[in-house]
């Protein structure tokens, strides 16, 4: 390593190439061209979403102060972003939608050299920055090196937007009757804080929110403190667990809050609508059973707490496994919630890699809400398999048919990525495994593949080749060829 004086003095351009000299002008080169940085990518290159998160930079926690006044709409917000950069990196972009940047600054972590550097010019540089459609790009005020750790601060403010989705359902911030409530699926997080909005990158968060009093906010994770001053409440919120921002939420509003826990001590938070709470009770009540049945299915639960969030049904119109804590629309049925909180082993802590793996999340889903009904006196898995096949599932042939519209594993646009096959075809592969395996090895295979990849992303191939390892004596040519990538309705064996 070279150590770089932060002023050398200059050397005529007459003077001869003593060894002296060319040694200066080696070093020189060494501290400022020959590991010059270069910008990070403005995209993962996404099958579906191409622009979507960023490149030259690994997020490991958010820390997000945000101030929310329901009557003016107006979010004032801070977000701390702790990165590690995967590259030389002379810039790197944020996705950002629609509210305004005030002041951007970076920083160091870690690094003697570069927070020497920066004591003498104060601990966060400002950066330049500059914003085109969702791309915030910052320029730090040097370069930063691959393996590096930085902090990024960002302090922004605005009306948040609500975003349409490619399949035309909203997203984003959206208005509800008495405050606000964050769904991120799959671009909406990026109206309410920047960051690398895409499922490959998942980081621990810390989400504090201030709001006037007699309102709540609800997020993920654990409730790590509460206060009250001057008419203004302020809720912090912590998740240590990985977390794609898609999952992230925040609920503002009023609620009724409950806290219990289940069988094994597991915190149970669940924040409801009032005018929700009589029809929500009961279902809302069995979640520690259902979290009991889906540990003994899916393995050891992979986050701190548990819950729910239930707002009224015309503040959204889907439900969002967000993490720790799904939210409803409405009084979920038992299926729902049991769907949701599926998600928490498949999607939330086993993430895609891209978008066009969603079938990983909601096959997965989906199959748990077969094998729920299964073990409680409903249909039988097959019976649900059979009736899907034979096309009197629904009671619209249009929707039976749409199961076979495209393959789970590939969705022919962004608009269809929540359609049926990614469901309840899904679900089918699940079934044909299940078949060519036998229920033990099947149940083996769903607990093995959430434990080998808890916490991180995986894609279709990472699974295919998880299931032939675990079963290496089965063949499971059909399963791929026919139900998880054949095209059209697969010929029954």
């Amino acid at each position: 390593m070279v150590s770089c004086p932060r002023r050398i003095a200059d050397v005529p351009r007459s003077s001869p190439a003593t060894p002296f000299a060319l040694a200066i002008a080696l070093a020189l080169t060494a501290c400022s061209g020959g590991v010059q940085g270069k910008p990070g990518a403005s995209g993962v290159s996404d099958p579906y979403f191409p622009k979507l998160g960023n490149g030259g930079y690994d997020v490991t926690h958010y820390d997000l102060t945000l101030s929310y006044d329901p009557g003016t709409k107006r979010l004032n917000g801070t977000a701390e972003i702790t990165a590690k950069a995967t590259q030389d990196l002379s810039a790197f972009n944020l996705d950002l939608k629609g509210l305004d940047v005030d002041e951007v600054t970076v920083g160091s972590v870690g690094s003697e050299a570069r927070e020497a550097s920066a004591a003498s010019e104060g601990e966060h540089a400002d950066a330049r920055w500059n914003r085109a459609g969702h791309e915030l790009t910052v320029r730090p005020h040097d370069d930063l090196d691959q393996g590096e750790t930085f902090l990024t601060t960002v302090r922004y403010s605005g009306t948040p937007e609500t975003l349409t989705d490619p399949d035309g359902s909203e997203e984003g911030w959206l208005r509800t009757a008495d405050g606000a409530l964050a769904l991120g699926e799959p671009t909406g997080s990026m109206t309410w804080f920047p960051g690398n909005h895409h499922p490959s990158d998942k980081a621990s968060y810390d989400i504090k929110v201030t709001v006037p009093e007699g309102l709540q906010a609800v997020s993920n994770g654990e409730l790590k403190d509460e206060t009250t001053l001057n008419g203004r409440a302020t809720f912090t919120w912590h998740t240590a667990e990985p977390m794609a921002s898609y999952v992230a939420t925040v609920a503002i509003g009023t609620y009724d809050l409950t806290r219990t826990t289940t069988k094994n001590g597991l915190p149970v938070v669940v924040a409801v609508d009032p005018t929700q709470a009589e029809a929500s009770k009961k279902v809302l009540a069995s979640i520690p059973e259902i979290m009991e049945w889906e540990e003994y299915n899916f393995g050891p639960y992979p986050f701190t707490s548990t819950g729910a969030i239930v707002d009224r049904e015309d503040d959204a119109d889907y439900a969002l496994e967000t993490q720790t804590r799904p939210v409803f629309p409405g009084a979920p049925d038992t299926e729902l919630l049991v769907h949701e909180l599926a998600h928490q082993w498949y999607g939330d802590s086993v993430t895609p890699k891209s978008w066009r793996d969603m079938w990983l999340n909601e096959g997965f889903a989906t199959y748990a809400e077969w094998l729920w009904q299964e073990d409680h006196d409903g249909d039988t898995a097959e019976e649900t398999f059979n009736s899907l096949y034979q096309g009197d599932y629904y009671d619209d042939p249009d929707l039976d048919e749409a199961v076979w519209a495209f393959p789970p594993a590939k969705p022919s646009s962004a608009e269809r990525i929540s359609d049926s096959p990614v469901y309840e075809r899904g679900a089918m592969v699940l079934h044909k495994i299940r078949q060519t395996v036998g229920d033990d090895s099947f149940y083996d295979i769903l607990q093995g593949w959430a434990t080998a990849h808890r916490h991180g992303n995986a894609d279709t191939a990472d699974f295919t080749a998880y299931v032939e390892k675990s079963a290496p004596d089965a063949d499971f040519t059909e399963v791929w060829d026919d139900w998880l990538y054949g095209e059209g309705k697969p010929a029954k064996p």
